[in-house]
């Protein structure tokens, strides 16, 4: 009989737990909509909003207030982890936002950037046929990574060493540097990215591929955008390469904030040719 009640308490608790997250997203679903809606939106958002939202919510944000209030999946990173790059995207978005991994939290992310364009980079196939089968609308391409993670200490050693990796920081395709990834799918180096996020490819164990030529290789892109600031978020960073390869590549004076595993960096265009040195 106890037993009963017990399970019963958790049931209750659960569908609590689960109709206080669905307010919640409802809450912002809404606020994205009034934003949308205001003054300061540029007048051809307000073109296309003036057809779609007026009398209803866009088709891709009742998809994903739907698919959280009715799954158990849970997120990749923490509430407050999640809440610092929501505050960029919210001064930023509509934007283009380019995340490295696919996951149960890609739908959140294409949501925030709502209007925007968010692409997502994957190295497991499997995984890409899985998620866009239940999210169809999630953009999403395949790469695989010829790294292992226990090349890593060989790699930041030719990254601190070789000139080619701190000088001519163009587009990553003409880099000459060892740790720059040439052959990501093209709509990587053809968008201008507002927001980059790198939380793969996989990095756990020394046989994975480990992160460190996308960590770098995202320091050009932002580099090598026409002007402006890139803001580069690195998950996992207290793990080993994705502490050193990001304060040696994206720049300890480019961190902005560090929470849990979190770190933000934003980092300035170089095109201008008036930042000579690799890091402030």
């Amino acid at each position: 009989m106890k037993e009963n009640q017990v399970t019963s308490k958790k049931q209750q608790t659960m569908i609590i737990n689960k109709l206080i997250l669905s307010c919640i997203f409802f809450i912002f679903l809404l606020y994205l909509i009034l934003r949308a809606n205001s003054p300061s939106f540029k007048l051809k958002n307000l073109a296309i909003y003036s057809s779609t939202i007026c009398n209803k919510i866009p088709p891709s944000l009742a998809e994903s207030f739907l698919h959280y209030a009715t799954t158990n999946q849970t997120m990749q990173q923490k509430h407050d982890e999640i809440s610092i790059t929501l505050k960029v995207l919210e001064k930023k978005s509509p934007c283009n936002f380019l995340v490295f991994g696919l996951g149960f939290d890609s739908l959140m992310w294409s949501s925030f950037n709502h209007n925007g364009r968010t692409i997502f980079i994957e190295e497991n196939i499997d995984w890409i046929h899985k998620i866009t089968k239940e999210v169809p609308s999630l953009e999403a391409y395949h790469y695989t990574y010829e790294t292992r993670l226990d090349q890593a200490p060989e790699l930041l050693s030719i990254g601190k060493r070789e000139d080619s990796c701190k000088k001519n920081l163009g587009d990553p395709r003409n880099s000459k540097c060892p740790l720059a990834l040439t052959n990501l799918p093209k709509e990587v180096y053809e968008i201008e990215w507002d927001l980059i996020m790198i939380d793969a490819p996989t990095g756990s164990f020394y046989d994975l591929p480990g992160r460190m030529k996308v960590i770098y290789t995202v320091g050009l892109l932002a580099r090598n955008r026409e002007n402006g600031e890139t803001d580069v978020f690195v998950h996992d960073c207290k793990r080993y390469v994705e502490d050193k390869f990001s304060r040696n590549f994206l720049c300890e004076g480019y961190i902005r904030k560090e929470v849990r595993n979190l770190r933000h960096f934003t980092i300035p265009s170089y095109r201008s040719g008036l930042i000579k040195s690799f890091c402030p």
